[in-house]
Order: C-alpha cells, then structure tokens, then sequence
C-alpha cells in the first residue's frame, strides 16, 4: 500500500492474440478495480520471451495489448498503464527475489511443467524462474490485491511465501498480496476439448475465439463447439463439460445465471443454443474492437502512453527497490 489506497496490480503477455478468456477472465474486469484501488496495469513483455519470439511480432503485439486494454475500457487518467521492459526495476528486483525462493518451490509450478513439455526443446531457466518475476511484479508496488484467473492463483501464493520469508528476516519490506479470483475469473475452456483450457497457442484455430475474430469468424467457431450426448441444456461440468463451457461463456457475456439460461433453452436444441453463444460474443465485443482499431491507428499516442505510463510505475517502483536494497546492505550512494 501506498499512503492510504490500497494497490492493484494486473499484468497480460503480449504472446499472441488475445482470447475471450484473456478477456473474461481477466481484462474485462480490470476497470472496476480503478474505482477503488490504486492500479497498474502492465504488458508484460519480459515474460513472453521465456519462449522463443519474432522481434517485430513482440513489437506489435506490445501496441496491441496496450490499445487492447484501453479499448477494454481502461482510462490511462485513473490507472497506471505500462510496457515491463520499460521499468528495470521489475529485472532488478527479480534478481533478488531469486536468492529467496527455494528451487523446490520453483519445480512445484503447474505452469512450468506444461510449458516444458510444449517447449522440450527450449526448457531455459527463465522458464523456470519466471514466477519470481512475477512475484518481483506485484511486490515492486507493495500491492494488496492481484486479480487472476484461476491457473494463476498458484503463482500468488509463491509471491506470497516470498514477501513472506523475506518480511520475517527484513520486517515491513513488503506488503503481503492477496489473490481475487472473480466470479468471471472462471477457466474458459477449449472449443474442441472443452476438458483443456483455452489457449491463445491452440494449433487448432477453431478451438480458440480471439477478442479481435470478426463476428461470421465468432459466430462459425461455435456453431463448430464440440458438445455433449443427448441435447439438453445443463450445467454438469463433469457429465457435459462442453455444453457447460458454452453456458459459462453465455453467463459472462449475457450477465444471466446458469438457471436462467437452463430456463431459456429448455426444450431447444444445441444449435441453437450455441448460434445464441456466438451471437451474444460478438454483441458483446463489436464496441471493443471499434474502440481497439481506433486506438491502434494513432501509433504516437500509444507510444506517448508508454512513456508516460513508465515513468509513473518507475517512480512507485524505485521506492519499493532502494527499500529492500537499503534492507539487504547494499550501498545507496548518489
């Protein structure tokens, strides 16, 4: 915390085209927190190069998460809004945080076992490390809440256990995070194995609805959702996990309970219920993608942005460092 607001901190890959579950999971929920905390909200680029990528892609899909949350509703005058590799005190701090998180914590990381079997030919020791970046993200701003999704949740409680460890040996250094997991924070899954998380690096294209797919790209993918036996409309994640994956992304977008929607489709068929899913996501996000490409076509503004948001995290961030520096003994002289 500083001063007397409380602190939010939010952070997204630019690693490719965003998904609905980037969106309802996460980004969609973002701007409510600026009412009531003082928030930073970062494209984390720095973690996106644990895995291999193409220099001027990472580039243009830096503006693009940038314009993505600002088309998302995020006002650059009431949230902090930044590029990670702008702001070296996120590097910095990680160094530190590496010399107190045990190796054995690290290798307990859900996401770092999938990620190395994806990428067994790549399997670096950023990869390995990356949740203490992470950790050195939330920490830099003494910050109170992290929204996440449900498959991060695991990556706060290690930052936790740092803050932790290192408060019980350096006291009041930081500010211990807690996690919220939103109502819509729920795992969006697969289109095509509605058993997997949708993922933004699924081959298969029509497994995944991106937030910027055109509304006939929308509306196609899930007339082409696998569902389940039988034809009711039911939410049975376990017996029909397809049909349950398209109610939870109808909820979302709609704002209706699964009893309501139960209600609305009893008797009809899967068509057209999953016509009614597409529809209502490409109803839903049409005012996104004006806002996004408005937003993207004025590549100095967003760069302004950049710059701007930089320099105000860097000023939160240089206070939370040469704290734990002065802490650790290391010398400060200016």
């Amino acid at each position: 915390m500083f001063g007397e607001q409380k602190v939010s901190y939010s952070g997204v890959q630019p690693s490719g085209n965003l998904t609905i579950g980037n969106y309802l999971g996460a980004i969609r929920n973002f701007s409510e927190y600026s009412e009531k905390y003082k928030t930073f909200y970062c494209v984390v680029d720095s973690h996106a190069i644990t895995v291999r990528q193409v220099p001027v892609e990472l580039r243009r899909r830096t503006y693009e998460t940038l314009a993505l949350y600002m088309a998302c509703g995020l006002d650059p005058e009431k949230n902090t809004l930044y590029v990670q590799s702008m702001v070296h005190e996120h590097a910095e701090l990680a160094w530190i945080l590496n010399c107190f998180t045990m190796f054995g914590e690290l290798s307990r990381m859900t996401q770092f076992k999938d990620k190395s079997a994806r990428h067994a030919d790549n399997i670096n020791a950023g990869l390995f490390t990356y949740p203490v970046l992470m950790a050195a993200d939330i920490l830099l701003y003494q910050t109170d809440v992290v929204p996440v999704g449900i498959d991060q949740k695991q990556h706060v409680e290690l930052c936790r256990d740092i803050a932790e460890r290192i408060n019980q040996l350096y006291p009041g250094t930081f500010t211990v995070p807690e996690p919220i997991v939103s109502k819509s924070g729920m795992k969006i899954m697969s289109l095509a194995e509605p058993t997997k998380k949708m993922s933004k690096s699924d081959e298969n294209t029509n497994a995944v609805v991106y937030i910027l797919d055109d509304r006939d790209t929308i509306i196609r993918k899930f007339k082409r959702a696998v569902t389940d036996s039988g034809a009711e409309v039911r939410f049975d994640p376990e017996e029909k996990p397809g049909v349950s994956n398209l109610m939870s992304i109808y909820s979302c977008f709609s704002g209706k309970s699964l009893e309501e929607i139960e209600r609305e489709f009893a008797g009809k068929g899967y068509g057209d219920f999953k016509l009614a899913v597409g529809e209502v996501t490409a109803d839903a996000l049409a005012p996104v993608q004006k806002k996004f490409y408005e937003l993207l076509a004025d590549k100095a503004a967003l760069e302004a942005q950049m710059k701007k948001g930089a320099e105000e995290a860097s000023w939160y961030a240089r206070r939370t460092l040469s704290k734990v520096q002065k802490k650790l003994g290391f010398l400060q002289v200016r």
